[in-house]
């Protein structure tokens, strides 16, 4: 189905840009929120606005229904990511983390559900950071995991209405360092389309609800011993 309204928010990264265009490559007609102006790239119409408040994604979603005249995908791709262990992690850059992507989810889901129509969808980007613990990033990691509960728990309540919830939970996306992809079963890291083309997917599966989805060429399936130690790594890559 084409023509549909699209909301994303999160649209200024390159994952949010990348979402925007893969709906506006299926016809639908799209409005991406971010924090700071950026380039329109894969919106017909850009906002600036902060969505972590009832204000902000009340306009949003008000601006989507009446320059759209509907709304039927809500995306979620708002995150912050300090870095640091928590001993160094700063009340501000805690409360900043969680705001920007479960308090994000938690508003703009809010404002959106009550307009939705039956058949319509929520996606929200996670992170395999939500269930794979990596060093360096309490704030984030809380965050997503946090957001996906708040998947699962919308997804059952709102079912009943037709309205699927569910998430995409990316790998390392676009990154070059060398060895960047050491554990990804797949040989490499991910791009910013692959995980646009994994949302894009789940706003159209009308029999999925309430999942995450691992976009990140099986890195969770893979044990460390794996990759760690030399002599089954020399196994599995030869």
């Amino acid at each position: 189905m084409s023509g549909r309204g699209v909301l994303v928010v999160g649209a200024s990264s390159p994952i949010g840009a990348a979402i925007g265009r893969a709906f506006q490559a299926s016809g639908d007609r799209t409005v991406g929120v971010a924090l700071e102006r950026y380039p329109g790239t894969g919106y017909d119409y850009p906002l600036v606005l902060d969505c972590t408040t009832a204000a902000g994604a009340g306009i949003a979603v008000r601006t989507t229904v009446e320059v759209v005249g509907r709304l039927d995908v809500v995306v979620l791709a708002a995150a912050a990511m300090p870095v640091g262990p928590i001993t160094a992690t700063t009340d501000e850059q805690w409360r900043t983390a969680i705001n920007a992507t479960l308090g994000t989810a938690f508003a703009v889901s809010r404002a959106a559900l009550p307009v939705l129509p039956d058949g319509a969808a929520i996606v929200a980007v996670s992170s395999v950071n939500a269930f794979l613990a990596a060093p360096g990033v309490p704030a984030y990691a809380a965050a997503k995991a946090g957001l996906e509960g708040l998947v699962r728990q919308l997804a059952l309540e709102y079912g009943p209405g037709g309205i699927r919830v569910n998430a995409v939970a990316p790998g390392m996306i676009g990154d070059t360092i060398e060895n960047g992809a050491a554990g990804y079963p797949l040989g490499r890291t991910g791009t910013p389309d692959e995980v646009a083309a994994a949302v894009h997917f789940l706003a159209h599966a009308g029999f999925v609800t309430g999942v995450t989805l691992p976009v990140d060429g099986g890195l969770s399936i893979a044990s460390p011993a794996a990759f760690l130690r030399a002599d089954l790594r020399d196994r599995w890559l030869t």
